[in-house]
């Protein structure tokens, strides 16, 4: 053999030269630039009132930042029936860095997914660019677009509480990135870390806890791993135990929802599954109409339409066992995406949703890279296979990138989100539900109030009873704000007669009964709200006031106390802690309050007068009139404002501060106000009318205030007026001493 045919042979015997390292770098580039492409826009968006505020903007122990107390929290308690401490741990850090604005918080979710995109790529790459040549760098740039801006994503990369989605979609493919590692060179050291990894991510999201179940598949193709597979099996027992254990604080987390979900017959949850397995790869193919949640079907299921979609499952599943030695890569994909979804399909699930976008964030993963290796096979033989592959791939990703631009859009605020779900659904108790609080908060009464009762007619044909119990306290809310009490506590006492121990239903309940005078019946449900929750604020608050109208001065002051401890409105707590304080006759505290109160409420015209009162008692004249003043310039519809000035104004012992004609003005407006018929008024206007040297008139006026005086029985204010009247007929005003 010549030198050049052995130095050609030697050639052929090569391996393939690796890609550039500039060819990966730009790939990356192009990865992270279309996933902020299209969720770059979620920087400008807001939270929204599904989730977000339990996890973030009303959880005292998020907003908290990042602490050593809140750590411990995160590790020891379950909230929101999850218990996943790193997940808790990051939304912390992000309010130590951004406090409650949500563009901190979303750019954080973008990041993390883009951090996953990149894994997935390098990952894929390192897994199938062995010496099988089974697949190539381009095939994972494609598998990681796919990943990157699938509209199916977007809710777990919008949506700011689902932060557990891309948390845990980092430490996963940090997990599968070890796990090669391991492989190709097999220490403890790589065993541990990828072991910890796998720890990490599972107190990210517990859904994780299929992964070693994915590392088996792995092991088949592309490892392609000669071991024995009870070897492989027993190698992962450390791995399964991580799964066993999270299963379990999961299961312990999860206790009563999943009672609730338990509720469903096991053939409806079955018939579920086995049609959501389906509704996910047509989604996958055609991702129109997606929306935050998709109620249960319950037993609106077709028969037929179960047969079916069990049918081809299981067809496609022979399919992949058959193909399993010519096309390993289906048998892989097909069994990660049906196992990764086993935990959320719906057999055992918290939560009333038919199915959920956000759940097929990891596990299409296995059909992404089944097609694609498929296709890449099959056009092997193509004339021109490279131009028409490109051009398929720029098509597919320009349309995916359209499709999920749009639906983030549709994430920019809570009003957007629903409006849109219930364009794309139909008889969406969940939307209707968030829409009404939405319009709500809003004040848009009238239209809250329509789907909320929208809602209930849902939830109350779907027999949901939690879900319908949550809708009647809201349409009581919305009730009791457009001040139809009646129709609220009716509501309300639906609530209680579902859900007895429903502490904010009991509090809403002795509100109604307060304003109307049952002080007693509004205490007992008071005293039953901080029963089952103690730190419900409002309800120290309110039972504070029913204390307060019954006397116990010392017991509300107790409450209005525990209050201020509480996160709360302050303001309020203040304000009502300075009126308990000014009826036990300690006024300095009282001012105190007061004030503090009006740091608060700077407009709040009742704090203004109650100080102006307060300052009164303590021969502070002159600032009286200043906050007497500006309650009535706050309301001057209010008769008792209107007085309360016009009093000081024609009796205070200070002449330079006496304005006789003012006072008259007032007076006369406040009884107008009035209707011409109020003791206290009248006495006042009588005053007014003495100061401003108007005696016959101040003398009638209080001739009159007498009769309506005895017409009561009033003999003490009946002697006072006399004593007035004698004064006036003398010639003199009244001072107040």
């Amino acid at each position: 053999m010549s030198s050049h045919a052995e130095f050609k042979n030697l050639r052929l015997k090569q391996p393939l030269p690796h890609r550039p390292k500039a060819t990966i770098v730009a790939i990356c580039v192009f990865l992270a630039a279309i996933t902020w492409l299209v969720f770059g826009q979620t920087l400008r968006h807001e939270f929204i009132n599904y989730d977000d505020d339990t996890y973030v903007y009303k959880n005292a122990e998020v907003i908290g930042g990042l602490s050593l107390h809140g750590v411990i929290w995160a590790f020891t308690h379950s909230h929101s029936n999850n218990w996943h401490p790193l997940t808790w741990i990051s939304h912390m850090l992000d309010c130590q860095l951004f406090g409650l604005n949500a563009g901190g918080h979303h750019f954080t979710n973008v990041l993390l997914h883009t951090i996953a995109v990149i894994l997935l790529f390098l990952l894929l790459r390192q897994m199938t660019g062995g010496p099988s040549r089974t697949g190539s760098i381009w095939r994972s740039a494609f598998v990681a677009a796919l990943f990157a801006i699938h509209p199916l994503h977007v809710e777990s990369v919008a949506w700011v509480a689902e932060r557990k989605d891309v948390l845990s979609g980092v430490f996963f493919m940090l997990t599968l990135g070890a796990y090669v590692r391991y492989v190709r060179n097999p220490s403890l050291v790589r065993y541990l870390t990828m072991s910890i990894l796998f720890a990490l991510g599972l107190m990210s999201k517990p859904m994780l806890v299929t992964l070693p179940f994915v590392l088996l598949l792995l092991d088949s193709w592309p490892l392609q791993r000669q071991s024995s597979w009870r070897r492989l099996i027993v190698e992962k027992i450390p791995l399964l135990a991580l799964s066993a254990g999270s299963c379990v604080a999961t299961l312990l987390a999860q206790k009563e929802a999943i009672g609730l979900i338990e509720r469903l017959p096991l053939w409806q949850r079955v018939g579920n599954a086995f049609v959501s397995y389906v509704v996910y790869i047509w989604q996958m193919l055609w991702p129109a109409n997606l929306a935050p949640f998709y109620p249960h079907p319950k037993d609106h299921l077709p028969i037929l339409e179960i047969i079916l979609a069990s049918t081809l499952l299981v067809a496609i599943t022979a399919a992949t066992f058959a193909l399993r030695k010519e096309r390993p890569y289906f048998l892989t994909g097909w069994l990660w995406y049906l196992g990764m979804l086993v935990p959320v399909i719906g057999l055992i699930q918290v939560g009333m949703q038919g199915h959920a976008d956000r759940y097929t964030y990891l596990p299409q993963i296995g059909l992404y890279f089944a097609l694609t290796w498929a296709i890449g096979d099959l056009s092997a033989l193509w004339h021109r296979r490279r131009e028409i592959l490109t051009a398929m791939a720029a098509i597919v990703i320009a349309g995916l990138t359209w499709c999920a631009w749009k639906q983030t859009s549709s994430w920019r605020d809570s009003e957007k989100l629903w409006t849109h779900t219930l364009a794309v659904t139909s008889n969406n108790d969940v939307a209707h539900n968030n829409l009404a609080g939405v319009r709500l908060q809003r004040g848009q009464l009238d239209e809250a109030i329509a789907d909320y009762q929208k809602a209930r007619q849902l939830r109350s044909e779907r027999r949901n009873a939690d879900n319908l119990a949550e809708t009647e306290y809201n349409l009581g809310e919305a009730l009791l704000q457009q001040g139809s009490m009646d129709e609220a506590m009716s509501h309300f006492q639906k609530v209680l007669e579902i859900w007895p121990d429903h502490a904010e239903a009991h509090n809403n309940v002795g509100g109604i009964l307060l304003q109307q005078g049952q002080v007693n019946e509004a205490i007992a449900h008071f005293e039953k709200a901080l029963e089952k929750a103690p730190d419900l604020a409002r309800a120290h608050n309110n039972l504070g006031n029913a204390l307060l109208q019954k006397g116990e001065i010392d017991e509300a002051i107790v409450h209005y106390q525990k209050a201020l401890e509480l996160p709360f409105d302050h303001g309020e707590a203040h304000y009502n802690l300075a009126n308990a304080l000014l009826q036990k006759g300690e006024i300095d505290e009282a001012i105190t309050h007061y004030r503090t109160a009006l740091e608060m409420r700077p407009n709040h015209a009742n704090s203004h007068n109650n100080l102006g009162t307060a300052l009164r008692r303590k021969g502070l004249m002159e600032e009286a009139i200043l906050q007497y003043q500006r309650a009535a310039e706050l309301e001057p519809a209010s008769a008792l404002f209107q007085n309360n000035l016009a009093w000081m104004l024609a009796t205070c012992p200070d002449a330079s501060l006496r304005d006789g004609v003012k006072a008259v003005e007032l007076a006369e407006q406040a009884n107008q106000l009035s209707g011409g018929s109020n003791l206290i008024v009248l006495h006042t206007l009588a005053a007014a009318y003495a100061e401003s040297g108007r005696l016959a008139e101040a003398i009638a006026t209080a001739q009159r205030a007498v009769e309506l005086v005895d017409a009561q029985g009033n003999t003490t204010l009946s002697k006072s007026l006399e004593q007035e009247i004698d004064l006036y007929q003398k010639g003199l005003p009244y001072r107040e001493r």
